[in-house]
């Protein structure tokens, strides 16, 4: 995984990725030709797509780099044309890794310096999740926009906090859904659906089942406190998903429900979660768990199931089990046929429309409102859960 991502890194010089900026190019005389192509370069990510990159558009920093997703945040905000210029963590063996990764980028000696560096705009987190939201806070009320992987905030008071410190400085406080932004079969899906594809969507079904990998994990991952319970991190994935494909902007939890099924060697940890939900869109339903076998090849067989009223969605995110290989397949079923898509070519927009929404204060890559209602739901469901016992 780590050679494939390196490779990411990989520039090809003086190229336009699209036909019309080739057009252009052709009409320009050859000074003027050569400034674009500096100004731009095609990367080729980990599916050989092609992509349009603007380089030092925007000057970003990371503070805190305690999940691995905090180089996926990296490589879509890069792909954007944000320029990595710093990063800090209290962790040596994190910050020398991410060194070796980001040889560009300057180690901060506190993050006090990067919050008063005023050439950065955005600041990027996969800290322990209940320190992401003071992190957000902290950079918000130093005049930058944030974006923090999820779970981006683990309590309801946290929420209050950060809503409050958002409205009043007016800057971005973006959370990386990955499994629909960073995922290209349900950025494909939301195409397929804007389009009227499947007619209204009623409901969506998002299963999110995940590999333990007991032996990797830090301390912080069996206990509910650090990261919010097993709703309130996997699921935001899932709430995210159903407000964005059912199009609510209002909705309830119904039911949820939580338990720590088979590991009592972590009483604080939670294994399994699933709930219930209506909006004013559509309803849904989501199953998030750790029970992954290690026979499956991806660290998770990721589903959503899109129903609509003249057809169906559903995607399979990571695999399709003794099926197709790789990810990022999506099988659509209209009133007039059944069609698989390999969407394996996909762009994936949302490093760039942060990037432009950063320059432009514009919401293009997600909605504020959308962001906390996400957050909420998740949030909401956890504190309502019922712990259940089951014997296995």
């Amino acid at each position: 995984m780590k050679k494939a991502e390196d490779n990411r890194r990989e520039f090809l010089r003086n190229t336009m990725s699209t036909a019309a900026g080739l057009v252009v190019m052709s009409a320009l005389p050859g000074e003027a030709k050569n400034v674009l192509a500096k100004d731009k370069k095609t990367e080729t990510d980990d599916n050989n797509v092609d992509m349009t990159v603007e380089p030092g558009r925007i000057k970003f920093a990371v503070i805190g780099m305690n999940h691995g997703h905090i180089y996926g945040q990296v490589e879509a905000v890069t792909r954007g044309g944000g320029q990595l210029v710093a990063f800090y963590a209290k962790e040596p063996d994190l910050t020398a890794a991410f060194a070796k990764r980001f040889p560009e980028a300057k180690l901060a000696a506190s993050e006090k310096e990067i919050l008063d560096d005023k050439s950065i705009q955005l600041v990027l987190s996969s800290a322990i999740p209940d320190e992401r939201a003071p992190i957000g806070i902290r950079v918000m009320k130093a005049g930058k926009d944030y974006m923090a992987d999820k779970p981006g905030i683990t309590s309801l008071e946290q929420l209050a906090q950060v809503r409050k410190v958002q409205k009043e400085t007016g800057r971005i406080y973006s959370i990386m859904f990955s499994e629909r932004l960073e995922n290209r079969a349900t950025v494909k899906a939301g195409e397929l659906v804007k389009s009227g594809a499947i007619g209204k969507v009623i409901q969506t079904i998002g299963l999110g089942p995940h590999r333990t990998s007991l032996s990797t994990r830090p301390d912080w991952f069996f206990d509910a406190k650090r990261y919010g319970g097993v709703i309130c991190d996997i699921a935001s994935h899932q709430f995210d998903q159903f407000l964005f494909f059912t199009g609510s902007n209002k909705a309830e939890v119904l039911a949820a429900q939580v338990g720590n099924v088979n590991h009592p060697q972590y009483p604080k940890f939670e294994d399994f979660g699933d709930c219930m939900i209506r909006g004013n869109g559509g309803t849904g339903y989501i199953r998030v768990d750790w029970f992954t076998p290690d026979g499956l090849k991806s660290w998770g067989d990721g589903r959503l199931t899109i129903l609509g009223t003249e057809g169906y969605i559903e995607i399979r995110k990571n695999i399709d089990i003794a099926g197709r290989e790789g990810g990022n397949h999506l099988f659509l079923v209209t009133q007039k046929e059944t069609q698989y898509i390999d969407c394996s070519k996909v762009a994936l927009p949302y490093g760039k429309q942060l990037v432009d929404d950063v320059l432009n204060r514009t919401e293009t890559a997600m909605s504020q409102e959308h962001c906390f209602l996400a957050t909420e739901l998740s949030l909401k469901a956890q504190k309502q859960a019922q712990m259940i016992k089951l014997t296995v």
